[in-house]
C-alpha cells in the first residue's frame, strides 16, 4: 500500500512543477529522471558504505553527485546549470548499466528557474532508495496522473481493468508475455504480481526457485513507439524488482524486426487511434489495413505460440465495423482464436475518453476445439461512470470474472456447457455468428430480448428516420431570426433565438413534428419534438441529431421510446469513434434497431400516462424547492437573530 508521506512527497513535487511544468507526463518524467538520479547516489553512498567503491558518480561524473549538488553555498544558477548539465550527459556515463542510460536518453531539463529546481530537488532529496514494493506503488501512482490521452491515441487503462484481465488470462511462472503496446507496463507489472501470489504457499512465503525467478526476468518483454513511455516502463519494472527489464523502443506496426518472436501470454490496450492517412504497415499481416486498432489485434493473434492466450481492449469499431478488413479479422478470430468478448461500460476511460470499449479473451487451444463464443456484458466496474469516477458497491467484475473461468474451465475438460447459463453473459455458436459473413461481435444482436415477446409488431427505427433532411448555411442570410434546436439548447430546456450570422456552421431544417435523438458521445439519450412557432420562423438543428418524421407514430411517444433503456443498449452498440466529441451513433446502425409498434390510439394513451407521471415530478420538485427555502429560513434564523 502507498504510504501517505511517500504520496504527500509526490504530491509536494508536482506541485512545485505545475507553475513551469504544467503537462501531466511531464511532470511524472522529471519526477522519474530525479528519483532515480538520487536513488544511483543512494546506491554508491550504501557501496561506501560497505567497504566498496562509487560506480554511478565516479570520475569525470563524481562532480555532479547529489552531496555535491545540493551542498550549501551553492547558488541558485550553479545548481540549475549543474543538473541540466548532469540530466544531459548521463546517457555518456561509462559506470552506469545500459538501464539507466535508457531511462536519461533524452533527458533534459525544460525550465530555467532556479529557485523552482531547487524546491524540486529538495523533495526529491527526502526520497531513500529501496527496492520495496512500497516505492513500486508510490510510482504507480505517480503514474496515476496522467489523465490525458497521448499522442498517439493511447489510455492510462484503470488499473481494476487490467487486474482483471489478467486474472481471466492467468500467465505461468514458464510463459513469456508480451506488451507489444505497453505504456506505463502496467499489464506486466500486473501479470507478475499474479505469477508471485500464485507461487506462494500457505505462509506467505515464496516457492518460485532461483531458476524460476531468473526464467521470469527474461520472459517479460514490452514494445512502445514513444520513447516516453518506454523510460516510465523502464523505471515502473525497475522499481518492482526487474534488474533488466527488456522494454523496446519498437514501432510494432510498420518495423520487421520482431516480427518472428512469439508470446504465450499477450497483453495490451493498443492505440485507438489511426494518423491522418492510416498506418502504413508492412505486408505480413493477415489482414491488409490502415487502422491502427486491426492491425494491432491481427499482430496479436498471429504472434501467440500454439497453445497461446491473449486479453486485448478494443475499441467498439472492431466489434461491428461493416467494413471488409474489420470483417475479415472478426472472421480469423472467430474461427481461430476467440473463446470470449466481454463488454464494458463506456465511461471506463472517464475523464479523458468516453469511448466504448471491450475486452477481446484469445485462447488457440481451445478456441479451435469449441464451436461456442461467449459474451459477457459489464455495466459497473465500482466506480462512478462520470468524469470523476467515484468508487460506487456496484461492481460486475467478480461475477464476470467468476461466471468466464468456468466456462473456459468447461472448454478445456471438454465438458458439455447445456447446464452452464452466465446471468451476465451468454454463450453463442460460432454458426450463428457467422451466419450473415458479418461476425458481429456484439452479444446484445444474440440475445433473445424481452421486447421480441412484445403483443406489437417489432419494427426498424429506419422506418420512422426522415429522409431528404434539408441543410441550410445561416450565414447566408445572417440577419434572418432563427430558432436553433441545439445540444446545449436541450440542457437549457429551451430553443436558442439567434440571428444567421450568429450561427457558425451548415446545419438541418427540420419541422414541427420532427423527433430529436443526440447521435453524439457525451450527449447520449437527449431526444426532443419540434414544436410550432407562432412567427413562423424557420427551425435549425445540429447535424448531430438524427431526425425522425412519420405518419406511423406519435411523436412524443417515439421519442419517450429513443430515449429509453430498452433502446439505449442497442444504441450503444452502434458507437464509433475513438472519445470525447469524436464517438458518434453510426445512423445506418441505428436504424437496425428494432422497437415494438402499436395503433396510433395505444401510442396516445401510452404518452398521456407518462405526461400524467411527469405533472407528478413535477410537484414533488415543487415541494422540494418549498421545503429547501424552509431549512434555509430556519438556518437564517441563527445567523439573523431573529426568534420569531
Amino acid at each position: 500500500m502507498l504510504d501517505t508521506e511517500t504520496k504527500r512527497r509526490i504530491d509536494t513535487a508536482r506541485d512545485i512543477l505545475v507553475g513551469k511544468v504544467p503537462d501531466p507526463k511531464s511532470q511524472v518524467e522529471q519526477i522519474t529522471i530525479a528519483l532515480i538520479y538520487k536513488f544511483m547516489d543512494d546506491m554508491d553512498a550504501e557501496s561506501e558504505e560497505l567497504g566498496g567503491k562509487r560506480k554511478f558518480f565516479a570520475g569525470e561524473f563524481a562532480r555532479y553527485g547529489w552531496a555535491k549538488l545540493m551542498r550549501s553555498g551553492l547558488g541558485g544558477h550553479e545548481i540549475l546549470k549543474l543538473y541540466a548539465e548532469a540530466i544531459t550527459k548521463m546517457p555518456e556515463n561509462p559506470g552506469i548499466p545500459p538501464l539507466f542510460r535508457a531511462i536519461f536518453k533524452n533527458a533534459y531539463l525544460p525550465y530555467r528557474d532556479p529557485e523552482t529546481l531547487r524546491a524540486f530537488l529538495k523533495i526529491i532529496g527526502e526520497f531513500e532508495y529501496d527496492h520495496s514494493e512500497r516505492l513500486g506503488d508510490a510510482f504507480e501512482y505517480l503514474l496515476s496522473v496522467l489523465d490525458s490521452q497521448g499522442d498517439a491515441g493511447q489510455f492510462r487503462t484503470p488499473r481494476h481493468i487490467i487486474d482483471f484481465i489478467v486474472a481471466i488470462v492467468d500467465p505461468k511462472k514458464n510463459e513469456a508475455i508480451l506488451d507489444p503496446a505497453c505504456g506505463t507496463a502496467g499489464f506486466l507489472i500486473s501479470s507478475y504480481k499474479h505469477i508471485l501470489r500464485a507461487n506462494t504457499d500457505a505462509n506467505g512465503d515464496s516457492t518460485l526457485t532461483p531458476d524460476d525467478k531468473g526464467r521470469l526476468a527474461k520472459n517479460f518483454k514490452g514494445y512502445d513507439i514513444s520513447p516516453d513511455m518506454v523510460r516510465l516502463s523502464l523505471v515502473n519494472l525497475y522499481l518492482h524488482g526487474f534488474t533488466d527489464p527488456h522494454i523496446d523502443e519498437y514501432d510494432t506496426l510498420t518495423s520487421e524486426d520482431k516480427w518472428n518472436e512469439l508470446a504465450d501470454v499477450i497483453l495490451a490496450n493498443p492505440p485507438f487511434m489511426s494518423p491522418k492517412g492510416g498506418i502504413k504497415p508492412h505486408k505480413r499481416f493477415s489482414v491488409q489495413s490502415k487502422r491502427s486498432e486491426v492491425l494491432f489485434v491481427d499482430y496479436m493473434a498471429e504472434h501467440l505460440t500454439p497453445g497461446g492466450r491473449a486479453g486485448i481492449i478494443v475499441p467498439e469499431g472492431i466489434i461491428f465495423q461493416s467494413q471488409n478488413a474489420y470483417k475479415q479479422l472478426r472472421q480469423m478470430l472467430v474461427e481461430e482464436y476467440l473463446v470470449a468478448v466481454v463488454s464494458l461500460p463506456a465511461g471506463v476511460f472517464n475523464p479523458y475518453s468516453g469511448v466504448k470499449t471491450s475486452v477481446l479473451i484469445l485462447d488457440k487451444t481451445i478456441a479451435k476445439q469449441s464451436d461456442t463464443i461467449a459474451f459477457f456484458k459489464i455495466e459497473n466496474d465500482g466506480f462512478g461512470l462520470g468524469a470523476q469516477r467515484r468508487a460506487i458497491e456496484k461492481n460486475d467484475l467478480p461475477q464476470v470474472a467468476a461466471e468466464l473461468a468456468e466456462y473456459l474451465a468447461k472448454l478445456r475438460a471438454r465438458e458439455p456447457l447445456e447446464e452452464l447459463q452466465p446471468t451476465l453473459g451468454l454463450i453463442v455458436a460460432k454458426e450463428k455468428i457467422a451466419a450473415n459473413g458479418e461476425y458481429n461481435l456484439s452479444g446484445e444482436r444474440y440475445r433473445e430480448r424481452v421486447a421480441s415477446t412484445s403483443t406489437y409488431p417489432l419494427v426498424p427505427v429506419r422506418r420512422f428516420m426522415k429522409e431528404g433532411v434539408k441543410t441550410v448555411d445561416p450565414r447566408n442570410t445572417p440577419d434572418e431570426l432563427f430558432e436553433l434546436w441545439s445540444i446545449p439548447a436541450f440542457d437549457a430546456g429551451r430553443t436558442e433565438l439567434l440571428r444567421g450570422g450568429e450561427i457558425g456552421s451548415q446545419k438541418k431544417l427540420v419541422a414541427p413534428g420532427d423527433v430529436l435523438l443526440s447521435r453524439i458521445i457525451p450527449h447520449i439519450r437527449r431526444g426532443w419534438v419540434v414544436r410550432e412557432n407562432a412567427d413562423g420562423r424557420r427551425q435549425l438543428a445540429s447535424t448531430e441529431w438524427i431526425v425522425f418524421a412519420s405518419d406511423e407514430v406519435v411523436p412524443e411517444f417515439l421519442r419517450q421510446v429513443l430515449i429509453s433503456d430498452f433502446f439505449h443498449v442497442p444504441f450503444m452498440q452502434t458507437i464509433t469513434g475513438v472519445g470525447g466529441s469524436l464517438s458518434r451513433a453510426n445512423p445506418a446502425a441505428v436504424g437496425e434497431i428494432q422497437i415494438p409498434l402499436p395503433p396510433l390510439d395505444v401510442q396516445k394513451e401510452i404518452v398521456a400516462e407518462i405526461e400524467g407521471y411527469q405533472e407528478e415530478i413535477r410537484n414533488y420538485e415543487l415541494q422540494i424547492t418549498k421545503c429547501r427555502e424552509k431549512i434555509t429560513k430556519a438556518v437564517s434564523k441563527v445567523w439573523d437573530g431573529d426568534e420569531d
